[in-house]
């Protein structure tokens, strides 16, 4: 489903300045795989992202997303067929238009032309029983603009956003290490229905390593621009956090830097 093939980024090359941010890295996911992915900061994670929407072009390597190469796809494209939601609430949303206009924006993918928050009725309730589904009251402010809104009102709208036109491949870039625990976990429920119910095809990275081990059906962690752990579901099932920080110092020989990582 998605396939990324020995992919290389260097940033400043030439230059003393020269990073290599991603090492030659390579992943597959199955349709459904939802993925997690954790590292410290500089691992290269946020890059990975990047790469595969398009922000950039890899040095090396290919992206093959639904067995179509998307290496050299422009990134508005590329949009069509990828969903991000970003850890910064104010990112993916307009915040000066309304509920019902950003959804609107977002769901006029599916249609041939240019891009509308016009609604129609039939639209209008097909909204509104979306946001429902989220029991946070957001159906009925609909003529509310976004910017007004709560961090975690503002994921929610855009997790809507990204799968009311089913993306082919979900990214979750930190989404909801900017919430208070609370709201964390209700946005966190919420993705978990989301990713399940439509088997959508997803790689979150998060700063907690706890929650990547209990979310999804694999883990991966990175390191200086390369994957150096990868486990899959039946190894991952009974793993505690020292289980994996102990299989890193295994692999790298140091202790991991735990930077801004949440542990439990």
């Amino acid at each position: 489903m998605l396939e990324i093939k020995n992919a290389v980024k260097v940033f400043a090359q030439g230059t003393p300045n020269e990073h290599k941010a991603l090492d030659n890295v390579s992943i597959k996911l199955d349709k459904g795989d939802f993925v997690t992915i954790v590292g410290s900061n500089g691992a290269g994670k946020s890059t990975l992202f990047n790469s595969i929407c398009g922000n950039f072009w890899l040095d090396k390597g290919s992206i093959i997303l639904d067995e179509k190469d998307i290496t050299y796809l422009p990134e508005h494209k590329r949009a069509l067929e990828i969903g991000r939601v970003f850890q910064d609430p104010m990112k993916g949303t307009a915040p000066n238009l309304t509920i019902e206009e950003n959804i609107a924006l977002a769901y006029s993918k599916n249609k041939k032309g240019m891009f509308s928050f016009a609604v129609n009725k039939k639209e209008k309730e097909m909204f509104r029983e979306a946001l429902m589904e989220f029991d946070m009251g957001l159906e009925d402010r609909m003529k509310t603009k976004v910017g007004l809104l709560s961090g975690g009102q503002r994921q929610v709208v855009t997790l809507l956003m990204c799968t009311f036109v089913m993306p082919k491949l979900l990214l979750l870039d930190e989404h909801t290490a900017a919430l208070d625990p609370a709201t964390a976990d209700k946005v966190m429920d919420i993705t978990n229905s989301i990713v399940k119910r439509n088997r959508l095809t997803t790689l979150m990275i998060t700063h907690n390593i706890t929650s990547a081990l209990n979310t999804g059906n694999r883990t991966i962690m990175m390191d200086e621009g390369s994957i150096i752990l990868d486990i899959k579901s039946d190894e991952r099932k009974n793993m505690s956090v020292d289980d994996l920080l102990n299989m890193y110092s295994g692999k790298k020989n140091k202790k991991f830097d735990n930077d801004r990582m949440l542990l439990s």
